[in-house]
């Protein structure tokens, strides 16, 4: 008999273990450095499939312009561990494209120091 004092877990949680490990398969990413990392820009090269999984056609979807792996898993309220494994297989399929994004710019030294006496003799 169940206690009506403790709350009845439901059977299939959305965010719940369990749902993560079907839509991966039980796969992890393997221990090899993965090319994949949370500002990696994926975009989609063609359409979805009918035999996709629904998590791996969002993807496919919502990356009509490039998005980083962290915006895709907060777009689709997966971990990005989940994700990692989904783009893998859609990378090997040829399914999407991962880019690197632009190195950031950084300012010259010396024009820097130049602004920072300027400020100082104000």
């Amino acid at each position: 008999m169940s206690d009506p004092e403790q709350p009845q877990r439901p059977d299939w949680e959305e965010g719940g273990p369990e749902r993560l490990y079907v839509i991966t398969s039980g796969r992890d990413l393997p221990d090899k450095r993965s090319p994949l990392d949370m500002v990696t820009l994926i975009v989609s090269r063609n359409e979805a499939g009918v035999s996709m999984q629904p998590e791996q056609a969002a993807i496919v979807h919502i990356c009509d312009y490039p998005l980083s792996v962290a915006e895709i898993s907060a777009y689709l309220h997966l971990p990005v561990s989940v994700i990692a494994v989904l783009l893998t297989d859609l990378l090997s399929n040829g399914h999407v494209e991962a880019r690197v994004p632009a190195p950031a710019k950084l300012p010259d030294v010396a024009l820097l120091e130049a602004v920072m006496h300027g400020l100082q003799k104000l």
